[in-house]
């Protein structure tokens, strides 16, 4: 079977080495020194000024909302894993969808301005795929009405725009460290800001609200283990070699498909790619059904991400957004992980070019 994705591991015996320093001292959660030595290399490889490992990519999003008392309208994207929504709705807040457009699937920051309203007070975007949002426009767009702007980056490791790491903008970034992501720590996320006053708000609620025995603010558990943090310290110097592994296969994807004309979000002249996903759109959601049936039938995995477009989640009213709506029928990933061979590449490959012939 071939799935579509497949985590990255270290050698074991790296690993254990690693995890053997928390072993020694017992001294395993609790903002440890493996927790603290993640989070130092991790700010020098995105050159960011605070980041903090929190225990997943959801509950940062919730932390980045409450670190700005947004509690009212939030401009978001319906192109999105369903977490962009839910972390909106679960401050309180109402979600307000602004379509997307064909060119890299993210939020259209052109239509942007006609949503808002006098309860607005965020946009919160997500970098789909790793293609970084118009953050230029969206910037301009925040400053002129004066709104907060977060990023959801879950996909944005490894991506450098203008630069600059893909997770230095906006005034909260996010990523998530998942297992499936290119560069993970088993579960985890990180959350980063240029601001200090922000930046200590964050880790107070990261444990809690409190220091020892002094209570400052609301706060809950988003901290992480030093053997999640261990994964990550093992992972983190391999990275250029994976998205390199990502890198070929994609390539060869794009030559091997290039006959089909699929539709592929189309990269920025000023972006260096993380490839960490490999999204094609079919002319209809038949044709979609169609090859992902004949991909099952030889045990390769797919994943329709993201469907459906949030605008339709049966809880909440819906908000039309054509270019989303249709999309998101239509978007299939195909498997891309780092020891993906170019012979199993070929026969993905091979089995969507006849399921197109039937």
């Amino acid at each position: 079977m071939i799935n579509v994705t497949k985590t990255f591991l270290p050698d074991l015996e790296e690993y254990i080495k690693t995890i053997k320093r928390a072993w020694d001292k017992a001294w395993i959660t609790n903002n440890g020194e493996l927790v603290q030595e993640l989070e130092s290399k991790l700010r020098e490889y995105l050159g960011v000024k605070h980041l903090l490992y929190t225990s997943n990519g959801t509950i940062v999003l919730q932390m980045a909302l409450k670190a700005y008392n947004i509690t009212k309208e939030v401009i978001t994207t319906p192109f999105s894993y369903v977490a962009t929504t839910n972390a909106i709705i679960w401050e309180g807040c109402k979600p307000v969808f602004v379509d997307i457009n064909s060119r890299n699937f993210c939020i259209d920051a052109a239509k942007i301005e006609a949503a808002i309203t006098e309860d607005t007070q965020a946009i919160l975007a997500t970098h789909v795929y790793g293609y970084p949002c118009d953050i230029e426009k969206i910037e301009s767009i925040a400053a002129k009405y004066n709104l907060k702007v977060i990023y959801d980056g879950a996909h944005a490791f490894g991506c450098r725009y203008m630069g600059k790491s893909l997770l230095s903008y906006g005034d909260i970034s996010t990523c998530s460290f998942h297992a499936t992501k290119l560069f993970h720590t088993v579960e985890g996320g990180c959350i980063i800001t240029h601001d200090d006053v922000v930046a200590n708000r964050l880790m107070l609620y990261r444990q809690f609200g409190h220091i020892n025995d002094d209570y400052y603010t609301v706060g809950l558990n988003a901290k992480n283990s030093e053997f999640h943090a261990a994964m990550g310290l093992c992972v983190l110097p391999h990275i250029h070699e994976i998205i390199q592994a990502r890198k070929d296969i994609v390539e060869f994807y794009d030559k091997k498909l290039a006959c089909l004309k699929l539709q592929r979000p189309s990269e920025h002249g000023e972006l260096l790619y993380n490839y960490s996903y490999y999204p094609v759109a079919f002319d209809s959601e038949e044709t979609l059904i169609r090859t992902r049936k004949a991909l099952e039938a030889e045990q390769i995995n797919t994943r329709r991400y993201f469907y459906p477009s949030l605008n339709n989640l049966n809880y909440l009213s819906y908000q039309p957004a054509p270019v989303s709506e249709d999309l998101s029928k239509r978007v299939l990933c195909l498997p891309l992980f780092f020891d993906l061979s170019q012979d199993q590449a070929d026969r993905i490959a091979s089995i969507i070019l006849r399921a197109q012939n039937k």
